[in-house]
């Protein structure tokens, strides 16, 4: 007798990166079986990376963790959700009598900035609690370029190379972590319709379509100053936009003429003729578009500085608000979940204006500063923590002092999927429920692909075991603490009733089964808008900087660790560590558990250039420690004879070689407080 199987195709979007890529989800008998890209989707196009295919092996896992759990002793055991919220509420009430609110700190994670549910309800439930101290990955991802844009612009430009002439690819690659721009990439590079250009200290495979610029860690800032200098020097700039639109220019023009291309030659181990050359191109090529790393050059001593540097070559070569260049992206209007908050959060006072410019408030504290106020009370005591889907003890520098830091704690709990790391040394674990298992908003296509578009993801399987949106824990919480009046949403069909009120596209937004443009892109804003700067220019010369005492434009810094800026430390440590390389298996520390990904990426290997390895009696696939002046982990050699000599690549995310090990906290942007993690000074010895 044969069984009869319910099969049912559903649309949806991948959620597990920040593409918010469209998705066919198979399921039977109510059970995801199948993913696939959707081709129909107008951003993805079809496109699927491996973690997309693999949701329902992420999904099913069984490392997940179902039911809430309570550490006794050495040991987790599993308790009902009545008593792990009582008890939640219980020690985080102690805590606010004992210490004051602000003793509370509250992580969000990259993917959890990037969810508006969970981003959202963080930000609410602190300020009811009183705490100001949020801390997230923007004290060390992407917000650094965002403050750099808009102090110069006075909104956020986003890259749109889609009809761009030129690309240059500053610290990308797109097959390691933006897979459907390489596949344009490719096609137009095919079509000999593009000028491509790759600055990298490795030869990505994109790199072969076009010029590659092959250039030492941390010195892009030699590079962007000369490139200004050839681009203004020969007249290649676009005097109309500059004149128009612009303040600063003159200062400019002055201020670049030290940096020469033969003077950035020496500093970048580039040849001044190749530098020429790319300024040329660059500044010729109409429209040109450069699409920045995520945080290859936001994480160096001069992070800012160097997004502000872009900024003014996309500026001077009048490569702006039009088709291909950068656009200026309208946003889909939502509820601010936000209270009002009168304490400032850690840091506030070290780095200003991370935490405010203009008026505009950053929600989010420093980080890296969190663990000088559990183990030192620097500024006061913090002896609480939630950890919303984030494993700093992985992702955050000087890994050993964030898990001194965590297991001080009076009361520590995570709100998470998996018993992550940093999860393993609370108190607490409430388990949240994945985004197949839930409704939510995807609208974070105009902050990653300069498209004013969204969708409303709908839930597509129910929760598994006693898992739970977000919101609803927050909320439970919130009520138990005595703040159920700011808190009043019972499902998820109201929370995103509520957040997309002030759109006024609600219902088109539900019945728009893949999703919707909410507008049109909006080209040559600059004409048709008033610019939101102070001077209501777009400012070259920052004067916002000068006056809280930073440089106005941007000037080059050697790396806080080099072979120039520290030479006796290079007499121990003489290879130049970089950190970070993406990987389309994984988002960060996420998806390791999953079989089929981990066959892909079974292990992390420390990249090296055969030579280099040759040099200290490695071969590929032997076992090395890999040091820095802070620590030492062990991993693998793989040789890459497409890295430069002299470099060694180490991806993030992995705690059986955590590269957090390595760094260090002691060398910050003084802007932004960003460590620095891209230009290390590092050895390796042989096992």
């Amino acid at each position: 007798m044969s069984i009869l199987v319910e099969r049912k195709t559903v649309i949806s979007d991948c959620m597990s990166c920040v593409w918010d890529c469209g998705i066919k989800v198979t399921l039977e008998d109510g059970k995801m079986v199948k993913v696939e890209g959707l081709p129909e989707h107008p951003v993805s196009k079809g496109y699927i990376c491996p973690r997309g295919e693999y949701l329902p092996e992420f999904v099913y896992s069984p490392d997940r963790i179902k039911y809430p759990m309570r550490r006794v002793g050495n040991t987790w055991q599993r308790v009902s959700w009545e008593e792990a919220l009582d008890y939640a509420a219980d020690e985080l009430a102690k805590i606010r009598d004992k210490y004051g609110a602000k003793a509370l700190a509250i992580f969000c994670g990259s993917m959890g900035v990037e969810n508006i549910e969970v981003a959202g309800f963080a930000q609410r439930f602190k300020s009811a609690y009183g705490t100001p101290n949020l801390l997230s990955v923007e004290n060390i991802c992407y917000r650094a370029r965002i403050m750099a844009r808009q102090m110069t612009f006075g909104r956020y430009p986003m890259d749109y190379p889609a009809e761009a002439h030129c690309i240059v690819l500053w610290g990308h690659n797109p097959d390691g972590s933006k897979g459907m721009l390489a596949e344009d990439i490719r096609k137009k590079a095919e079509n000999r319709v593009l000028d491509l250009i790759t600055i990298d200290p490795k030869r990505t495979e994109l790199a072969e379509l076009g010029l590659h610029l092959a250039i030492r860690p941390g010195t892009d800032g030699a590079l962007g100053l000369a490139m200004l200098n050839v681009i203004i020097n020969e007249g290649l700039y676009d005097k109309e936009f500059v004149e128009n639109y612009c303040i600063g220019f003159e200062e400019l023009k002055e201020h670049v003429q030290q940096y020469t291309p033969e003077w950035a030659a020496e500093i970048t181990w580039l040849s001044a003729s190749d530098i020429k050359s790319v300024a040329r191109i660059y500044a010729q090529s109409k429209p040109a578009c450069i699409v920045q790393g995520i945080n290859t050059l936001d994480q160096h001593v001069n992070g800012l500085q160097l997004s502000r540097l872009l900024n003014i070559l996309q500026i001077v070569t009048g490569n702006i608000d039009k088709p291909g260049t950068w656009v200026t992206i309208p946003y889909l209007r939502m509820t601010d979940l936000r209270l009002p908050m009168d304490e400032v959060p850690i840091g506030a006072d070290q780095y200003p204006l991370f935490y405010s410019f203009w008026g505009r408030k950053s929600p989010y504290g420093i980080a890296t500063l969190f663990p000088q106020a559990a183990l030192e009370s620097k500024p006061y005591p913090v002896r609480g923590a939630i950890v919303a889907a984030a494993n700093p003890v992985v992702s955050f520098p000087e890994a050993n002092k964030f898990i001194e830091a965590f297991k001080s704690m009076d009361f520590m709990m995570s709100i998470d999927l998996f018993m992550t790391e940093t999860a393993e040394l609370g108190n607490l674990f409430l388990p949240a429920c994945t985004f197949m298992e839930k409704d939510a908003l995807s609208y974070v296509y105009g902050v990653v692909h300069g498209e004013p578009f969204a969708s409303y993801h709908r839930k597509v399987i129910e929760p598994l075991g006693e898992s739970k949106p977000d919101w609803w824990i927050w909320t439970q919480l919130a009520r138990r603490l005595g703040h159920g009046d700011l808190f009043p949403w019972n499902s998820d069909e109201e929370v995103m009733d509520t957040l997309l009120e002030p759109s006024g596209i609600t219902e088109q937004l539900k019945e728009a089964e893949i999703g919707m443009y909410f507008a049109e892109q909006d080209y040559y804003a600059y004409k048709n808008k008033k610019i939101g700067t102070p001077s209501g220019k777009i400012e070259i010369y920052s004067k916002t900087l000068e006056d809280a005492g930073y440089d106005p434009l941007p000037k080059y810094y050697e790396p806080a660790q080099s072979p120039v800026s520290t030479p006796e430390l290079a007499k121990e440590f003489p290879l130049i560590l970089i950190s970070g390389a993406r990987r389309q298996s994984f988002t960060h520390t996420q998806m390791r558990h999953v079989p089929q990904l981990r066959a892909q990426e079974p292990e992390p290997f420390a990249e090296m250039h055969p030579s280099t390895a040759s040099r200290y009696g490695v071969k590929d696939g032997e076992r090395i420690r890999l040091s820095t002046r802070n620590g030492s982990i062990k991993m693998r050699v793989k040789e890459e004879p497409r890295l430069m000599p002299g470099i060694v690549s180490v991806p993030h995310g992995w705690s059986s070689a955590n590269v957090n090990m390595l760094t260090d906290m002691e060398t910050r942007d003084p802007i932004t407080g960003y460590p620095d993690f891209k230009s290390l000074l590092c050895k390796i010895e042989a096992i």
